[in-house]
């Protein structure tokens, strides 16, 4: 059996030689000794962090900006958004990991939660077509609802609902950080750097 130190090593070999794991990464070890690692812990009293995010010294990647590329252009066409949006949301949300899951259940590169599949029109959230399409579509129904690009993202992060009941971004530290951080990612996809 492999000792912590040596999984702890190993994995943050494996943070530090591949640059797309830029995310805050926290881990917390259950009852028997068993180590989850998120980026998006449910709390973080129980969460320690691994490694924080990188993002300053973030670049997008050639491959970040060209996988994908032409299922983002066919749904900003389709929902008439930005495709750099499209693009910040996933970068956000899964780091363009099409198997991502996330603690709560949310799957895919735009993490949709599996209560939206059926409406959404979702058959296999790990498909990446699916899942960007059916993403795009309902950030679309967000900013169309909220009229406004930062509550539009707490919403996609939170939910409609609760954003319609603070009529704000609501103060969740989670929720405040995400639309910080998906408004970075698309400054950089837009060139402002």
């Amino acid at each position: 059996m492999k000792s912590w130190g040596t999984i702890y090593f190993f994995i943050l070999g494996l943070i530090i030689l591949i640059p797309d794991l830029r995310a805050d990464i926290y881990y917390y070890k259950d009852e028997s000794g068993t180590l989850h690692f998120t980026n998006s812990p449910e709390s973080r009293n129980s969460y320690h962090v691994f490694k924080r995010d990188a993002f300053k010294n973030w670049h997008p990647t050639h491959y970040e900006q060209t996988r994908y590329e032409s299922v983002i252009l066919e749904a900003a066409r389709t929902y008439n958004i930005e495709h750099t949006l499209i693009k910040a949301v996933i970068k956000a949300e899964s780091n363009f990991n099409p198997r991502a899951v996330s603690p709560k259940g949310a799957r895919g590169l735009m993490q949709i939660m599996p209560h939206n599949f059926k409406e959404l029109g979702i058959y296999n959230p790990f498909d990446p077509r699916q899942n960007i399409m059916a993403g795009t579509k309902y950030l679309k129904r967000l900013v169309l609802r909220f009229d406004n690009l930062s509550l539009a993202l707490a919403a996609y992060n939170a939910g409609p609902t609760v954003v319609s009941s603070y009529n704000n971004i609501p103060p969740y530290k989670e929720t405040q950080e995400y639309v910080r951080r998906v408004l970075r990612y698309y400054k950089f996809y837009n060139g402002f750097h």
